[in-house]
């Protein structure tokens, strides 16, 4: 008898569930779940008054916050498309699901109506009324899209001016009045991070990419950067002084919380200016350990001080 020496077929396992499952990753990685953070954390601010520390302030500010995160994703798919082109000549960029041509143009459009979609009812159960920053987000990203980001010092006040929205959008599902200095921290905070950006990419990619990049230098943005972290910090005192929730604890509050805010500032400037980081700010933010220890105590001391005037201030 002769040995059977006929090789045995090894069956691997079946591609079609991996393109599948990497597929759908693809997908998700349109929608940004990355930048999600900075939605949770801008439209949340309004908790920092005690007032608003109750089940349906929290359950308003959830549906607020799951709104812009719907309204930024399709944004992000639509950017996405548009940028197809540059984003190929941009050392990261370039890896992108729509830019590589892991996920077709008509793929992303059909997420972007399931998005549109999406968006539509969630607005329309919170009420088109109190919704307007969410609609006036949507505006601003489209002329960011079309015209805004090509042209330098606009670009960057119109993505912090996105961030003013979000903020408004909180206080507005509260149904409480922000602060001006407030609405300036914010936006000086976000020109700050904006431009801290803008010099990386100055960095690690050109014109080709990002025309607005042709209207700035290294040193400009340093001295953009330095002078909004200047008037983020003033403001943030003059919020925290005057018209935080705060009762007699407001100056004891800006004294202590002053320490904190600084090193913030400071730590994202050294990590810009001397490390040649800040290309993506929210993944820096949350992923240096010193801002997020640093975080962690401020927001701590912060939550002291309102309890600590909560309780001076007794019942309404």
């Amino acid at each position: 008898m002769y040995a059977d020496t006929t090789t045995p077929t090894v069956t691997g396992p079946d591609p079609a569930p991996t393109r599948e499952r990497t597929r759908l990753r693809d997908l998700l990685r349109l929608l940004r779940p990355g930048q999600w953070a900075k939605n949770l954390l801008v439209v949340s601010v309004p908790l920092l008054d005690t007032r608003a520390w109750s089940a349906g302030g929290a359950a308003r500010l959830a549906l607020a916050v799951v709104a812009f995160t719907v309204a930024s994703g399709l944004v992000y798919i639509v950017n996405d498309i548009a940028d197809r082109h540059r984003d190929r000549v941009h050392p990261v960029k370039r890896s992108r699901p729509i830019a590589s041509g892991r996920v077709s143009v008509r793929a992303a459009l059909l997420l972007a109506a399931a998005q549109a979609a999406l968006l539509a009812g969630i607005l329309a159960g919170q009420g088109w009324g109190s919704s307007w920053p969410v609609l006036a987000y949507l505006v601003l990203s489209a002329a960011y899209s079309g015209k805004l980001k090509h042209l330098p010092i606009l670009d960057v006040f119109s993505v912090a001016a996105g961030f003013v929205l979000r903020l408004l959008q909180g206080y507005l599902a509260l149904g409480e009045e922000v602060s001006g200095w407030l609405v300036t921290v914010v936006f000086t905070l976000c020109l700050l991070l904006t431009t801290g950006k803008r010099r990386h990419e100055l960095q690690v990619s050109s014109a080709a990419h990002r025309p607005a990049l042709g209207g700035y230098s290294v040193q400009l943005t340093e001295h953009l950067m330095l002078l909004s972290a200047v008037i983020t910090i003033g403001s943030y005192l003059l919020y925290v002084r005057t018209e935080a929730p705060l009762g007699p604890y407001a100056l004891a509050a800006s004294v202590a919380s002053l320490p904190f805010a600084l090193f913030g500032v400071f730590r994202y400037l050294q990590l810009v200016m001397i490390q040649q980081v800040g290309g993506s700010p929210v993944r820096l933010l949350l992923r240096d350990p010193a801002i997020m220890i640093n975080a962690g105590l401020w927001c701590g001391l912060s939550a002291a001080f309102l309890l600590a005037a909560a309780r001076t201030a007794g019942p309404a």
